[in-house]
C-alpha cells in the first residue's frame, strides 16, 4: 500500500521534468523568434490586456486612462486585414482611406488622435513595447487628449500578425450633419 503512495509523487516530479526544446538558431547564430499563435476566442482577452498595459503606461506618465471603444476596434480590425491584403504596413487603406476616414465610416466622431501599426510575429505586449521605444508611436499611446482606444489585428496562416492601435477622444473636428 505504501509503495503506490510513494510512487505517485515521484512520478509527478519526473513528469514535471521536461527536457526543453533547444532554440532554433538563425544564420546569425541568434535564436529565431517563435511564432505567436492567437487562438479563436482570444479577442477580448488580448484587447483587455492591451488596454491594461496602455493604461499602466499612461498612469506612469500622468495621463488619464482610456477605454476600449467598439467602433475604434472595428476600424482597427478592418485596417489590419487591409494591410495584410496589401502586404505592407502603412496608414492608408487600399481604397486610399486615411485613419480619419476609417474611424468616421464606423461612426466614431471623436477626434482621431493617432494610429500605430505593426507587421510582426510578436505578441501584443512586445509590439506595445516596440511602439514605446519610438517617440512618434509613444506619443500616440500617451496622448493626454485620448479617451478611447481601439485595438485589433489580423493573423495570417503563417503566423504574421498585422496590429493596429487607434487613439481617439476629445471634441470632434466635425459632427454628422454639420
Amino acid at each position: 500500500m505504501r509503495l503506490p503512495l510513494l510512487l505517485v509523487p515521484a512520478l509527478m516530479f519526473l513528469a514535471a521534468c521536461d527536457t526543453p526544446t533547444p532554440a532554433r538558431l538563425g544564420p546569425d547564430g541568434k535564436p529565431l523568434p517563435r511564432v505567436y499563435r492567437i487562438a479563436n476566442g482570444q479577442e477580448a482577452r488580448i484587447q483587455y490586456e492591451m488596454l491594461d498595459a496602455v493604461n499602466a503606461l499612461r498612469q506612469a506618465s500622468g495621463a488619464t486612462p482610456v477605454q476600449l471603444d467598439p467602433r475604434l476596434n472595428a476600424a482597427a480590425a478592418t485596417h489590419s486585414r487591409d494591410m495584410a491584403n496589401q502586404n505592407r504596413p502603412w496608414h492608408f487603406g487600399s481604397d486610399g482611406s486615411s485613419p480619419i476616414d476609417r474611424v468616421r465610416r464606423v461612426g466614431y466622431y471623436g477626434a482621431m488622435l493617432g494610429e500605430n501599426i505593426s507587421e510582426t510575429y510578436e505578441t501584443e505586449i512586445e509590439t506595445l513595447s516596440a511602439w514605446m521605444e519610438q517617440p512618434d508611436t509613444r506619443e500616440v499611446v500617451l496622448d493626454r487628449r485620448a479617451q478611447d482606444l481601439g485595438f485589433a489585428w489580423h493573423q495570417e496562416p503563417n503566423g504574421k500578425i498585422w496590429w493596429t492601435l487607434l487613439m481617439g477622444g476629445g471634441i470632434p473636428a466635425t459632427t454628422p450633419g454639420s
